[in-house]
């Protein structure tokens, strides 16, 4: 009499994939009855997930990071124009002694 489809929880699946670096991924599947193709599904989500969220971590900081180098960014241009009309002063002192 098949049981039909067996649902794992993700820490269940957490749990097996662990078992199978442990105790070897045939051992741990012969133990829960999975088969290789399942296990391998498993973990291709498992370490998409891992890096997705690592990922999303990284943009965390990212638009705080972006702000902080606007401000900078003004802050240069500032100074920079500043800097242009010192020495177009100067220039004009130099033509008006001549």
């Amino acid at each position: 009499m098949p049981t039909g489809r067996r649902r794992f929880t993700v820490e269940e699946k957490q749990e097996i994939l662990h078992q199978a670096k442990q105790i070897g991924i045939t051992n741990a599947l012969r133990k829960h009855n999975l088969s290789y193709s399942v296990f391998h599904r498993w973990k291709s989500n498992m370490t998409d997930k891992s890096k997705e969220s690592s990922k999303a971590k990284n943009y965390q900081g990212l638009g705080q990071r972006v702000k902080e180098l606007m401000e900078e960014n003004a802050l240069l241009k500032k100074i920079i124009a500043n800097q242009t009309m010192l020495l177009e002063m100067k220039e004009e002192e130099l033509r008006r002694s001549k």
